[in-house]
């Protein structure tokens, strides 16, 4: 299968040079030419098998120049072996009778990210073989709180990767920052950015994007690539648990073979709803993706207006890893939305850099809205959320809270029924805070000190590694002014 960039549709590459690449030199995001079809009776041949061995089958879909039995050795290094707490590596939870929640922050990070950079580096690193590539990947990363533990985790001392990841000094939870600044690994390293996750993001964009750099390091014997979702190798093993949950369902009895169902999901950057899209696009029954969002309202406005406007004030919540304006794949979206009209995207992705702002064509905006709908909560309602729910017995993080609040809200709105599933994207245990706070406790004045607090409140049992954060030195405390962050790679690689 070849792989297409959104604003050049005639640079093509394999799914090998895409993954090793993670962003075209155009700037644009490499997408399938075409999606494979995914069958309703795959579905109930799926339900029998482990997780692993299905992720294998629905990857081996978009990964033609990779072996059947070499997708399932990497998925079962990925999601066997005791990395995740829970051997359905995506577990479903009941809430109601129409409504559940998938729950993806069992691995080794305790957060969503964990289901594809757990995968990541293997498919990287054999995609390095298979390219016959001998220089050294540096892998940049950007992230609003998780992606960069979980990268790093996934790469650590990883053969012929370096990985250096970017945070948002103020922007992410205490607990998340603490998990970056004490990884381990030869081959890693961290620095905090003066600004928001946008500025973090812009900046790797740049990067990416300056041919003297690109140069520089070639000559170094580096070239560089990406762990954040603008790279293929993470949308895809993401698609494969909206695959999984629906085959839960099935199991579960709670829906019937070929009946579509709802799924509301806490988005910033847009990669896990486009993986949910993209599950739909090969033909998974999905009625409605509902797409939610904090006080950093951007995707719900552009959904119910077709306009995307950056120029609004940023907002710094409980909910940090959504806190985010530019929504990079949402350009892939566009790009299928379009009809695969890679000008029109320049276009878009020109005025967004120069104004800050586009609007779709009627048409795309009517497409959009028959499968996306918008919604976003703000920071009193993501704290009643909390409380509600573990009132219930269910304690959850603010990001899962806010995917909650806005499937009220779509139901109330709309009247559907469907059976729907809410997305858990992390471990209530990384925003201890936030959650303490939220069900009426005063928290603990040093952040790991929150985990042991919340656990004996709750009665709810803490993620291993994140308890064991209290014996851990922290490691990285660089700091940059976002205008210098090429000064931090080339340091780093020197």
């Amino acid at each position: 299968m070849e792989y297409l960039s959104t604003r050049d549709r005639t640079l093509r590459r394999s799914a090998a040079e895409a993954i090793a690449m993670g962003l075209s030199r155009d700037g644009g995001l490499f997408t399938p030419a075409s999606f494979p079809k995914f069958g309703v009776l795959e579905a109930e041949a799926l339900c029998g098998m482990p997780y692993f061995r299905g992720a294998a089958y629905i990857m081996g879909k978009f990964l033609d120049d990779f072996r059947p039995e070499e997708l399932e050795w990497f998925s079962e290094e990925a999601y066997g072996g005791g990395r995740f707490d829970t051997p359905a590596v995506a577990p479903m939870r009941k809430v109601d009778g129409k409504t559940w929640c998938l729950e993806l922050w069992h691995g080794p990070t305790s957060a969503f990210k964990d289901m594809a950079l757990q995968m990541l580096p293997r498919l990287l690193t054999a995609s390095l073989k298979k390219t016959g590539e001998k220089k050294t990947a540096c892998i940049l990363v950007a992230t609003s709180g998780d992606t960069g533990k979980a990268a790093m985790e996934g790469f650590a001392d990883v053969e012929q990767v370096k990985i250096l990841t970017f945070y948002p000094e103020n922007g992410v939870s205490e607990i998340q920052k603490l998990q970056m600044v004490t990884q381990e690994g030869r081959n890693v390293g961290v620095c905090a950015v003066k600004g928001n996750f946008d500025d973090a993001q812009n900046g790797v964009k740049r990067i990416f994007s300056d041919p003297d750099i690109r140069e520089e390091l070639a000559e170094r014997g580096y070239f560089l690539s990406s762990a954040n979702s603008i790279n293929w190798g993470r949308i895809l093993p993401q698609i494969v648990y909206y695959i999984s949950a629906y085959c839960d369902l099935l199991n579960a009895k709670a829906i019937k073979l070929g009946e579509a169902v709802n799924f509301c999901v806490p988005t910033g950057n847009f990669g896990n709803i486009l993986a949910a899209y993209y599950a739909k696009r090969m033909g998974l029954p999905i009625n409605r993706l509902i797409c939610a969002s904090n006080c950093n309202d951007v995707l719900t406005d552009f959904i119910r207006t077709g306009v995307y406007d950056r120029n609004r004030p940023f907002h710094t919540t409980m909910s940090p890893s959504m806190d985010i304006l530019v929504s990079s794949n949402l350009e892939r979206l566009l790009f299928d939305m379009s009809g695969g009209k890679d000008e029109l995207v320049r276009e878009y992705m020109d005025q967004l850099a120069r104004t800050g702002r586009y609007e779709v064509t009627a048409g795309m905006k009517q497409r959009m809205q028959e499968v996306f709908w918008g919604g976003f909560c703000n920071e009193e309602d993501t704290a009643a959320a909390v409380a509600r729910m573990y009132q219930n017995g269910y304690l959850i993080d603010p990001h899962t809270a806010v995917a909650a609040k806005v499937l009220e809200d779509y139901r109330r709105e709309t009247g559907d029924r469907t059976v729907s599933v809410f997305v858990s994207t992390a471990s209530p245990y990384k925003f201890c805070d936030s959650v303490l706070s939220a069900i009426g406790e005063t928290p603990a004045e040093n952040s790991v000190d929150r985990i042991g607090q919340m656990a004996e409140i709750t009665g709810v049992t803490a993620p291993e590694r994140l308890a064991a954060l209290k014996s851990k030195t922290p490691r990285f405390s660089q700091v940059t002014e976002r205008e210098k962050m090429e000064d931090v790679v080339l340091e780093f690689l020197k």
